[in-house]
């Protein structure tokens, strides 16, 4: 069983990070030889980055301008 952890440090709203790993969840891992979700992905003004360690993602949101 795969465990995601969600980092939201941003002023965002649980749904609104919630939407945003869906929308990566949903293109599938294409990094790391399909083993990770991708390594980073851009939002408007957010930037979503990724680990995936013994069967763990964690998702890491951050403000664009470094927040």
């Amino acid at each position: 069983m795969n465990r995601i952890i969600i980092n939201n440090k941003t002023s965002l709203s649980d749904m609104e990070a919630l939407d945003m790993i869906k929308q990566i969840i949903a293109i599938g891992r294409v990094s790391n030889d399909g083993k990770q979700y991708c390594y980073g992905t851009t939002f408007e003004n957010h930037m979503v980055v990724t680990d995936h360690v013994d069967g763990r993602d964690t998702f890491h949101i951050c403000e664009k301008n470094g927040g």
